[in-house]
Order: C-alpha cells, then structure tokens, then sequence
C-alpha cells in the first residue's frame, strides 16, 4: 500500500519465534517487514475482529500501546500484529491489569524477546568459540608431540 507510515514495535503475540499466520514477502513471519505487519484493516474491522469497540482502539493508540500505519489521508491501517497486540490488550485487561500497567507488560516482553534472542545469539558464539578452541588444543598436541620428538 503505498502512502503508509511505517509500523512502530510492538507486543508480536507470543514468546521467541512466535510468528503469524500470513506467509510471503522477504521476511519470516512475525519479523518486522513481513506480511503480519502490512496495514489492512480499517479501524471498524480491527475493532470487531478483536472485539471491542473503535473508541477503545483510539485510546490504546493515544497511552502508546500502539500505533496502527495511516494512509496519506490520514486513515488507519490495523496490521496482524496490531491485532495480535490488541488481543494481547483485553487478555491483559481480563486480567485486572490498568492500561499503565498493560504498557508495562507489553514493553517488558519486548524487552524479554530481544534478551532472549541476544541470548541465542550469544550461545551459538559459545558453541563455535568451544568448537574453536578444542581444536587450538588439538593442534598444540599435536605440536608439542611433534616438538618433543625432534
């Protein structure tokens, strides 16, 4: 859709990995620039298929809990993952949260994937750095072998 701003971050509907249930485009789904964040749904569409009403919608875009693309009019566009985020919202409501304390929720979850996948990142240089070094070790072995010979 040309004209459209694009999506901010925001709570992706579940824990590391978790990913929508479009497909296509140059991205995985769930990850930023996939289909799952494209603009679709009309502010009276999105309000239904979560189940609460437009004006709730406008509230949670206004405290910051997120921010659906615009046109060039100025209209908005609801992507999966706002949906997801705005089911994430009344789960968290449900649940006696305030909207301060949802915020909260939601940006420490981000908070969380992002360490978890730092976390991934960070054990896979730990595997090959171990890898690495038993065959340092091997090598110099094999050296001190070789040098104690000669």
């Amino acid at each position: 859709m040309a004209g459209l701003q694009g999506p901010s971050k925001e709570y992706d509907g579940g824990g590391p990995g978790a990913g929508g249930t479009s497909g296509g485009g140059s991205a995985p789904d769930g990850a930023p620039g996939s289909r799952d964040d494209q603009g679709v749904y009309a502010i009276s569409v999105a309000a239904e298929l979560v189940g609460t009403g437009h004006q709730n919608l406008r509230l949670y875009e206004r405290k910051g809990l997120l921010t659906p693309e615009r046109t060039d009019g100025g209209t908005r566009r609801y992507s999966e993952r706002n949906l997801k985020t705005l089911r994430r919202i009344g789960a968290l409501l449900d649940e006696g949260l305030n909207l301060a304390g949802v915020k909260l929720v939601l940006e420490l979850e981000e908070e969380n994937r992002g360490l978890v996948e730092d976390n991934r990142g960070l054990s896979e240089d730990n595997r090959e750095l171990r890898a690495d070094n038993k065959g340092l070790r091997a090598d110099l072995k094999k050296a001190r072998g070789s040098a104690s010979e000669g």
